[in-house]
């Protein structure tokens, strides 16, 4: 896997933060399009607006799952995802690909701060799985205090080429 011009290691969970509708789709689009050649399980967490884009930028969403937490928790999307990691692996999965739209997410979990504690134990849990993971943050819907935190909850980010996620 190729990523920003990079070969990183998995398991990988990584913070992309964009400031422009292109520059939100500059690697997702491109990680989940190989995604669906190789034939590998891929999912985006999105709605509205950011599904949308993803549909006009990949033509179709067929082979990728699209993930909804209406209402969820913390608990909730972490045992979904335990769920659907375990189940990708046991048919033979060696990468599993996630890209989720943070503005999206934090719509479907009520509030930012449960969507950040989200992430938070996202990172632990899915240290156990052969996954690569891009939470996407749009900086135009996002403040300073919460972005900073998204960072923290990413720290796959030190050892790459920060410069390179930020579109």
């Amino acid at each position: 896997m190729s990523l920003a011009g990079l070969a990183p290691d998995v398991p990988l969970h990584l913070a992309t933060i964009f400031g422009t509708d292109q520059g939100g789709l500059r690697l997702s689009g491109a990680f989940l399009a190989e995604g669906k050649r190789l034939r590998q399980p891929c999912f985006l967490v999105a709605a509205g607006n950011d599904l949308r884009r993803y549909e006009r930028a990949l033509g179709s969403l067929d082979g990728i799952e699209v993930v909804h937490f209406e209402g969820g928790t913390t608990g909730a999307a972490i045992a979904h995802w335990e769920d659907r990691f375990a189940e990708a692996v046991a048919n033979g999965a060696t990468l599993i690909r996630v890209v989720g739209e943070m503005a999206s997410e934090r719509t479907m979990f009520g509030n930012e701060e449960e969507m950040l504690r989200y992430e938070e134990a996202f990172e632990v849990m899915c240290r156990r799985y052969p996954v690569a993971v891009l939470c996407q943050y749009d900086a135009r819907q996002f403040d300073g205090v919460a972005l900073l935190r998204a960072l923290k909850a990413h720290p796959d980010l030190f050892g790459l080429r920060l410069g390179s996620f930020l579109l």
